[in-house]
């Protein structure tokens, strides 16, 4: 069984963007995959975190995972701060990469600029996420469009670590979704969605309640020509609603447009605002249940001992393969 790594930062709020590109994609994986699927929180320190703030998130985040449906007995859930092999696998990565290739990554460009400092974790991060994939022998890694040069990367940090040390990392490929793989922002259709716009109805949440949902979908962006049809170039806002409403569905955007021809988007939003809702009500049950419960700390802590066991048994091999350590007579 081939195997599958996946982390989420637990920095803000959970979008439609994260549950369409990637949560939702889980589900479907653990089916027939041997999936770890990790809360990156040492991924999240690179940028200035509150304490307190990042140890809810972190929770909030795992209770999610669990609520759009994740099995923890078909997949294991964990928390990467509690496997140290991932910053001990990190920093030998780190001692592979080079300072070049990780300030071409746009991400960090991005995230730097305009700045007058910016942390050396911030730089370095890349071969961080190349460990997280690494130590679990993964083959496919399921990821946004946005993430797909830093697997680039770990493809490249892998192939130098086999060929300079030893054939110990299996190159994982990147598993891109067909549809949804780009959630774009409601107020600015040509960016993507993301949870750290400064604009609160630029995204929707897991989280929100029904009226907000409602509000910020009636207030999306479209045009002015009230046809809705699916044109990215040229009507990006209907085109993004229209492959919301198509995922949450399962209707083709070619069903969508014939369902509403002749309709007016007034018709089109306040469907499609039901649709998140009912879809979303569930989540938020079970999300409650979790965060209420013992359940979520007893699956974490199961995690965690499975993800351990098999990520100290790379690291050993790592470090074999480098050279660390004493060789016991």
């Amino acid at each position: 069984m081939k195997t599958i790594f996946s982390g989420i930062q637990p920095s803000g709020s959970v979008t439609l963007g994260n549950y369409i590109g990637a949560l939702k994609q889980f589900i479907d994986l653990q089916q027939d995959y041997n999936c770890y699927f990790c809360i990156v929180d040492q991924h999240a320190i690179t940028v200035s975190q509150d304490r307190l703030q990042l140890r809810k998130n972190i929770r909030s985040l795992a209770a999610l995972y669990l609520a759009v449906g994740l099995d923890p007995e078909k997949a294991t859930l964990f928390i990467q701060s509690e496997v140290p092999a991932h910053a001990q696998a990190g920093w030998m990565l780190q001692c592979v990469a080079y300072i070049g290739e990780l300030e071409r990554m746009t991400q960090y460009k991005d995230k730097s600029a305009g700045k007058e400092a910016v942390s050396a974790g911030l730089l370095t991060y890349p071969p961080l996420m190349a460990a997280d994939i690494l130590l679990y022998g993964t083959d496919l890694v399921p990821v946004g469009e946005d993430q797909k040069q830093h697997i680039e990367l770990t493809r490249d940090i892998a192939e130098r670590f086999n060929k300079k040390f030893n054939d110990i990392f299996t190159i994982p490929e990147v598993r891109i979704p067909k549809v949804g793989a780009r959630i774009m922002s409601l107020t600015e259709p040509t960016k993507k969605m993301s949870k750290s716009d400064p604009n609160l109805k630029s995204f929707i949440t897991l989280l929100d309640d029904p009226k907000t949902i409602e509000k910020k979908i009636k207030s999306a962006v479209t045009d002015s020509d009230g046809i809705v049809k699916f044109d990215k170039e040229n009507k990006p806002g209907v085109s993004n609603l229209l492959s919301i409403y198509s995922i949450f569905t399962n209707e083709s955007i070619e069903e969508l447009e014939n369902k509403y021809e002749g309709k007016g988007y007034g018709d089109f939003k306040a469907d499609l605002a039901d649709v998140v809702v009912n879809t979303l009500t569930p989540i938020q049950e079970r999300y409650k249940e979790l965060m209420e419960s013992e359940e979520l700390d007893q699956i974490l802590d199961r995690g965690a001992e499975k993800a351990n066991a098999a990520a100290n048994k790379m690291v050993k091999k790592m470090e074999n393969a480098m050279g660390l350590g004493r060789k016991k007579r």
